[in-house]
This record gives C-alpha cells, structure tokens and sequence, in this order.
C-alpha cells in the first residue's frame, strides 16, 4: 500500500524541501517508487533542488485546468529512475488550488508509487492545508531554535486535529558543539516540547549548502557525510528498519531540559 507522508514545519528555512529531496532520493535507491509532490504553490523549489528545473514542462496548475494528463507533468529524474516529481506553480494560478484538488491527485498517484512525499510551504494557511489534505502521516522537520519549536509545536496541534497520525520528528542542522556550551537547544530539549518519537537528527554541514546550489542532493555526492548517512538512517527506519542514532556527541540533556528538573526538584 501507498504511504503518504507530509513534510511540514510551520516556520520557514528549517529545512523541509532539503528533506524531502535527499528522503525522496534515498527510499528510491533503496527500490522503493516514489513520487515528491512540490506543494508550495507559488514559490516552487524543490525542481530545483533536485536540479531538474530545465525539465519541467508542465506544473500540477496545468494538469489541474485540463491542459495535460498528470503523467505529462510528471519530470522523472535519470539519476535514479524510481523518482519522480510534480511540480509547484510560480504564478498566480496557485490560488485556484484546493485541499479536493490535492487529494485527487495524490490518489492518482498512489495507483503507481509506493510513497508519496509532500513538501509542505512554510505557515498554517491554505497552502499548509492543501499540503496535509492528502496526508496519512506527517514527518515534522524543526532547528533547535525555540521560534522553530514553537511554530512546529503548532503543527503539531493541526496534524492532531486532522487526524495524521503518525508523525515523527526530525531535529536538523543540530550543531552538538552549541548545545555542548547551552547554546543551543538539545534534541532533548526539543522533544520534550513537542512530544514525538524522534525518527532523525541530522548534524549541520557545509556541504548540504553546496549540494543545494547545485541540485545535486547531499545523498547522491561520493564523499560520504553524517548529514547523508543521518538521511540514509531516517529512509531506512521509514522502511520500518531498526536503526541506530549516529553518535554525534550530543549531551543528553540541554540547557532548558537541566533548567525544568531542577526547578521540578526543588
């Protein structure tokens, strides 16, 4: 059966597209046929992420106003064939989108692939709605940054209310070094917040900028990174494997998670 995952944050530029991109790639070099949905309408950046933005031809917009079949829109990528993507629009036309359209679509699609990833836009408005309308599960990707943990504490409660279950966490761009000196909140820290079975944590590189300017997804480059192998862990335990955390030297407790039990002490 089709899975249908929703990547989703609240707050912008914590990372969701990097995610599904390099998640997408990975289930499909482990066999699985997958299609990534761009459902930041009016934006579109995942082409180019991928580094297919030459080859979009069609967006979902056309296949919805009955200018092209939904396979015409598909860009299949030729670095690995069990990928696809669908692409956003750029222009104004995105208004016209719907929950109704978002879950005709991705149905249609689930006769084909084996996930269906849906990069969600940043914010709780229509295009957070049309995102999650389709969903059965949700990934919450979050920074160790308390405006992220709140605006992700807030999906959270959407995701609940719509009845997407389950939905797991994501902790990215975590630099253990911060957190070492409480500079930075602790993968504790941010699960205690927001309650979900932690499924990853990826580590900041340098190296996922420079993947991303040249739309060459960090899973796909030869010299091996925490960042990927730390994808790679996340695609594997989607799979149901059991996979352990990478040891990035993280202290199991942060700044704020010390803070709650000494004041609970006294």
């Amino acid at each position: 059966m089709v899975r249908v995952i929703v990547i989703t944050s609240g707050k912008g530029g914590v990372g969701k597209t990097t995610v599904t991109a390099n998640l997408g790639m990975t289930l499909a070099r482990l066999g699985a046929k997958v299609a990534l949905v761009d459902a930041d309408f009016g934006l579109r950046n995942l082409d180019l992420l991928l580094g297919l933005e030459n080859r979009v031809v069609y967006t979902a917009v056309e296949v919805l106003a009955g200018e092209c079949r939904l396979d015409q829109a598909l860009v299949r990528d030729k670095r690995q064939p069990n990928l696809v993507l669908l692409p956003a629009t750029q222009n104004r036309k995105a208004e016209m989108i719907t929950p109704n359209h978002m879950k005709w679509m991705v149905g249609e699609l689930s006769h084909q692939f084996d996930f269906v990833l849906i990069d969600s836009p940043a914010g709780i408005e229509m295009g957070f709605k049309n995102a999650i309308a389709a969903a059965q599960e949700a990934l919450v990707v979050t920074t160790p940054e308390i405006s992220a943990v709140r605006d992700a504490d807030r999906v959270v409660g959407l995701l609940e209310a719509n009845n997407i279950r389950p939905a797991h966490l994501i902790v990215n761009r975590l630099r253990p070094a911060m957190v070492e000196a409480n500079d930075m909140m602790s993968v504790a820290d941010v699960g205690e917040i927001l309650a979900l079975p932690l499924i990853g944590i990826v580590p900041e590189e340098e190296r996922v900028i420079t993947s991303t300017n040249r739309g060459e997804p960090l899973v796909l480059d030869t010299t091996k990174t925490l960042a990927a192998e730390a994808i790679n862990n996340i695609a594997r335990r989607i799979q149901g494997e059991k996979v352990d955390f990478l040891n990035l030297d993280v202290p199991k407790e942060g700044l704020f998670t010390r803070f709650r039990r000494l004041i609970s002490l006294k």
